[in-house]
C-alpha cells in the first residue's frame, strides 16, 4: 500500500510529462533584441555573439520579416552610432533623422505588426559610454532624464509602440509618461528595466555597440555602479519595480536574466504588471562557447534555460536565442 502517491506516475511517458507540463514556452514569449548599423547592404557577425549581426536598416528589415513568420512579434532595438555623432549630450538621440527613427519607420512599414520597443538610454550616443550626461564627474540624474523624455518622444513620432528605458535614471518613468503624454502619445507603453544590475554579463552587448565607459581623460565614473543595481541586493529590487509602476510603467524588465531567477520571482510576486526578463549578451555567449567545445548539447540547454526564465515569472523573455529557439519549437 505505501506509498499511497506515487509521483512518478506523472513520468511515466513523454506523453504523459507533456500532458501535466506547468511551463510551456511558444515564439508568442520572445522579443528579439536587435543591433542596427550605418549603411546599407551591411550585416557584421559580433565576435562575443556567435550568430548574432549588426545589421544596416535595409538588412534589419529582411530579418524582422523572417522573425514574423516564425511567430515572434516583439522587437528590442539598439543602434551603433559612428562617434562623430557621440557628444556629452546625447543630443543625436532624438535627432528625428537619426539611424534609431529611421530604423523604426523602415520596421513599422514594412511589418506594421511588429511590437518596437527602442532603447532609451544615453550611452550609444556618449562619448563617456555612459548611459547619462556627465556633469562635475557625476552622472547628471535630472537633466539626463530631460534627455531622455526628447529621445523617448522621438521614437513615439517614428513609430515606436513602447519605449524601453534602459538607463537606471531616478524618476524617469513618470517624466517619460508625462513628456509622452504632453505630445499625445496617450498610447505609447513603457517597459521600463527596472531591476537592471551592474553585471559583468553585459561585456558582448558592450562589444556589439561599443558602449562601455571609456577612459577619456577627464574625470567621470570608471563604471555604472552609481545607477546599475548592486548585484548583491534583493529588497532594492522589488522597490525599484514598484516604484517604477506608481510612476506608469506598463511593463517592469529584470536583467540579467538566468543568474537573476530569484529577483524575477520576488519582482513577479511584488507588481501587477508584466515581468519581462533580458536573457543578456553573457549568458547567451556562454552557451555558444560551452557547446562550440562540446561541453554540453546547445537546443537541450537553450529550450531549458527559456523553460526556467519563463517558470521563475517572466511574462517576456528578450533573448538572443529568440530566433534559433522559435524555429525549434516551430518543428
Amino acid at each position: 500500500m505505501f506509498p499511497i502517491h506515487r509521483n512518478r506516475r506523472l513520468r511515466t511517458t513523454e506523453s504523459i510529462r507533456s500532458l501535466v507540463r506547468e511551463t510551456i514556452i511558444t515564439p508568442n514569449d520572445f522579443m528579439f533584441p536587435m543591433f542596427i548599423a550605418e549603411g546599407k547592404d551591411i550585416q557584421v557577425e559580433i565576435p562575443s555573439m556567435p550568430g548574432i549581426y549588426r545589421r544596416s536598416i535595409d538588412l534589419t528589415v529582411k530579418e524582422v520579416k523572417e522573425l514574423w513568420n516564425l511567430g515572434i512579434k516583439a522587437v528590442n532595438i539598439y543602434v551603433k552610432v559612428s562617434d562623430n555623432l557621440k557628444d556629452n549630450t546625447g543630443k543625436e538621440a532624438w535627432n528625428p533623422d537619426g539611424l534609431m527613427q529611421q530604423a523604426i519607420k523602415a520596421i513599422k512599414d514594412a511589418v506594421p505588426g511588429m511590437v518596437i520597443m527602442p532603447d532609451v538610454a544615453l550611452d550609444p550616443y556618449s562619448v563617456y559610454g555612459h548611459d547619462g550626461i556627465i556633469k562635475n564627474g557625476e552622472i547628471a540624474n535630472d537633466e539626463t532624464v530631460d534627455a531622455l523624455v526628447r529621445m523617448a518622444v522621438s521614437h513615439a513620432e517614428a513609430g515606436a509602440d513602447f519605449v524601453a528605458p534602459s538607463d537606471m535614471m531616478d524618476g524617469r518613468v513618470i517624466r517619460l509618461r508625462e513628456g509622452l503624454d504632453k505630445a499625445g502619445f496617450h498610447n505609447v507603453g513603457i517597459m521600463s528595466y527596472s531591476a537592471k544590475y551592474a553585471s559583468s554579463f553585459y561585456g558582448p552587448f558592450r562589444d556589439a555597440l561599443d558602449s562601455a565607459p571609456k577612459d577619456s581623460g577627464i574625470e567621470v565614473p570608471k563604471d555604472k555602479k552609481t545607477y546599475q543595481m548592486d548585484y548583491a541586493n534583493r529588497v532594492e529590487a522589488i522597490k525599484e519595480a514598484l516604484h517604477d509602476v506608481e510612476e506608469g510603467a506598463d511593463i517592469v524588465m529584470v536583467k540579467p536574466g538566468i543568474a537573476y531567477l530569484d529577483i524575477v520571482r520576488e519582482v513577479k510576486n511584488a507588481v501587477n504588471v508584466p515581468v519581462s526578463v533580458y536573457h543578456v549578451s553573457g549568458e547567451y555567449a556562454m552557451i555558444k562557447a560551452a557547446a562550440e567545445r562540446g561541453w554540453l548539447e546547445h537546443d537541450k540547454v537553450m529550450i531549458e534555460q527559456l523553460h526556467c526564465i519563463k517558470r521563475a515569472g517572466a511574462d517576456i523573455i528578450s533573448t538572443y536565442f529568440a530566433k534559433e529557439a522559435a524555429i525549434l519549437l516551430n518543428q
